[in-house]
């Protein structure tokens, strides 16, 4: 049995999406993360001001999510926020005990 331990993501997604790019995003990466572990809660924090900018942006929509998981599955999420056009911003961090 693979064990499982408690991980933490913070995405921040460019306000240029729109509302309606905003919403497919944060649905892909439920849908994403309930398909591969299990979604403990989702926070939308909303409409936030960047501590800097990046790519021109000042600022960005933040989404935090827990989840339950296996050590592999945090490495993919990773590579997707990544490659996924919209999101600025990623963070997973494994939670303490």
């Amino acid at each position: 049995m693979a064990v499982k331990a408690n991980y933490e993501t913070v995405m921040v997604i460019s306000m240029k999406q729109g509302e309606e790019g905003i919403q497919a995003i944060v649905e892909k990466f439920k849908a994403l993360i309930e398909k591969h572990a299990t979604l403990l809660n989702v926070d939308e924090w909303g409409k936030r001001r960047l501590a800097y900018l990046i790519n021109k942006e000042s600022e960005g929509y933040y989404v935090l999510m827990n989840f339950e998981s296996t050590a592999e599955f945090p490495a993919e999420l990773d590579r997707i926020y990544k490659i996924t056009d919209g999101v600025l911003r990623s963070l997973i961090i494994k939670k303490g005990e």
